[in-house]
């Protein structure tokens, strides 16, 4: 599995042709260094011509080299170098150990590396403990660990004051909240990025003041981690940064890292659950990986569309952090730790802290992801995911459609969609995608074959409606309870940017069929189309309604063809 990891960071690296590659050279030496995506590239590159790969660009990455390590030094801008420092180290240690470079050259590069004065390099230095810094102050703390662990630097006191103020992020869960301005809509992708980076830090040998701290919010969290993956693989939904080729890349460095805890501690069947978690992931990447031409998000709008990116999410960025992230978990992976590739099945029910809002139930090869309070900008509050183990991931709904998403969609005033409850007053349909309406969870268990759990929504209007959801291996059921005419949202997956699926509607029944699976919804009421387009990062969707008096069942079960 660690040589799997460096197969497919050669796979990501393919995506960027020598052309390309020159293209970006030319740029950067042009413009100097504007972000992190080049260094990222350039140490990608080289860590795979340490592997005996791609040691025909040796030339050209020589070259890159001889840009980033200069470019430290004299920054034109700061241009994220707390990201790109740790990465060039590890390259040219990997270089070093395999003679994969010209030694002098070798030389040259750590000499530059050595003399970089973190105030003067980084765009983020923390002053204090109660400075409110979030990820980018552990971005730098770990690139100077890693100059500090290949003798290239000293400055311990950096490491520590960036370190000084990153627990105050950390909720009882061990999660870890970035979104410092608005403390309720906590991205996922921010909570795992910390908690990887921590466990790069722990495995380079740290053990300063914050030691204990950081290993048991890794711990703490590791183990919900597991709870939160979809049977798929998948990482979970929420907020920024979702539905890229690189999320499970490091979602899989996360879970090598606690596998390897719980090897050392003689803990074996926890050790191989959280390496075959790793596995699962592993094998999302390389689905995506293995697709002509490879995009660096989920879904097959060509590239230049920019669909699904948030403006910062471009390709030349995205496309090498998922090399990156996969170098990151092969460091962290130990290959006497057997991943057996038993499946995700076990009866699960997890609620999280506030601050991220999930209800996680799992059973029998599904899995429902209900958010209780979604970023409008990014998603919509309601059932937001169901995945079935081995089925298309979008085929239900992956993500929830927002109505005014902060990543581009060509769909003109998307609805905002998942599976909700709605209700009919004043002569209209509001249904609990909307934020103004209000969820209670009021119960989140399992038994030995299913996942349960029960969510009372509150109207503005004073209405309330009852779901109770169960997730067993037969599919994803909700049971609805209101007063008068109620409903439920029922998203159909209709074009994923290269291949538009079939949509069959009955009076009880809606399928959608789509690369060999059908998934299909039987309800209690009448289907409605409600002729309105929803778009999330994965594609568009048609949006259809199951209504009826006073109680409603919805069950969704996603099958082979």
């Amino acid at each position: 599995m660690r040589e799997k990891y460096i197969d497919l960071m050669e796979k990501a690296l393919s995506a960027y042709t020598d052309e390309h590659i020159k293209r970006y050279l030319r740029e950067v030496k042009e413009n100097g260094l504007t972000e992190h995506g080049f260094p990222r590239l350039t140490a990608n590159i080289g860590i795979l011509i340490a592997h005996g790969r791609r040691v025909d660009l040796l030339p050209l990455f020589t070259e890159m080299m001889d840009v980033c390590c200069s470019m430290f030094l004299r920054p034109r801008v700061k241009a994220a170098n707390e990201f790109s420092v740790r990465e060039i180290v590890f390259c040219i240690a990997e270089l070093e150990k395999a003679g994969a470079a010209d030694s002098d050259r070798i030389l040259c590069w750590k000499e530059q590396i050595s003399r970089i004065v973190p105030e003067e390099c980084y765009d983020v230095i923390v002053g204090s403990e109660s400075d409110r810094i979030t990820n980018w102050a552990v971005f730098g703390a770990l690139s100077e660990y890693a100059r500090l662990y290949f003798g290239l630097g000293e400055n311990i006191d950096f490491i520590e004051r960036q370190l000084s103020c990153q627990l105050q992020w950390i909720d009882e869960n061990g999660m870890y909240r970035d979104n410092k301005s608005h403390e309720c809509y906590q991205p996922i992708m921010y909570d795992l990025v910390p908690r990887g980076l921590f466990s790069l830090l722990l495995k380079l040998g740290y053990r300063g003041r914050y030691y204990e701290k950081i290993d048991d919010c890794l711990q703490k969290a590791g183990l919900l981690t597991l709870k939160m993956q979809s049977p798929n693989g998948e990482m979970p939904f929420g907020g920024r940064s979702n539905q890229f080729v690189h999320t499970e890349p490091w979602l899989a460095a996360v879970f090598e890292y606690e596998a390897v805890r719980y090897e050392r501690e003689g803990n074996t069947e926890l050790a191989r659950a959280f390496r075959s978690a790793a596995a699962r992931a592993l094998a999302v990447t390389e689905e995506w990986l293995s697709k002509d031409p490879i995009l660096h998000i989920k879904n097959r709008f060509p590239t230049e569309t920019k669909y699904g990116c948030e403006g910062y999410a471009y390709f030349d960025k995205y496309m090498i952090t998922a090399a990156s992230n996969l170098y990151a978990a092969y460091l962290l992976s130990d290959s006497t730790v057997k991943a057996e590739a038993f499946p995700d099945h076990e009866p699960t029910a997890f609620v999280t802290s506030h601050y991220f809002h999930k209800v996680f139930l799992k059973s029998g090869g599904y899995m429902a992801e209900i958010d209780t309070n979604a970023d409008p900008k990014y998603d919509a509050s309601g059932l937001g995911r169901v995945h079935r183990e081995g089925a298309p991931s979008a085929i239900c709904m992956s993500v929830p459609c927002p109505s005014r998403p902060s990543y581009k969609v060509d769909v003109e005033k998307p609805a905002a969609l998942s599976v909700c409850a709605g209700v009919y007053t004043n002569g209209e349909w509001s249904f609990a995608t909307d934020p103004s309406v209000k969820y209670e969870v009021k119960s989140a268990l399992c038994d030995s074959e299913s996942a349960r759990a029960s969510v009372l929504c509150r109207f503005p209007d004073g209405a309330c409606v009852n779901t109770e959801y169960t997730v067993s291996e037969k599919g994803v059921t909700l049971a609805l309870c209101g007063s008068g005419r109620i409903a439920c949202l029922l998203p159909a997956f209709s074009f994923d940017g290269e291949k538009r699926t079939e949509i069959t509607v009955g009076e009880n029944e809606l399928t959608v069929s789509y690369n060999g699976y059908v998934c299909r919804y039987t309800v209690s009421g009448s289907i409605v189309d409600r002729n309105v387009t929803a778009a999330n990062r994965n594609g568009h969707y048609r949006t259809f309604a199951a209504e009826a008096e006073d109680t409603l069942c919805v069950k969704i079960e996603i099958v082979k063809e």
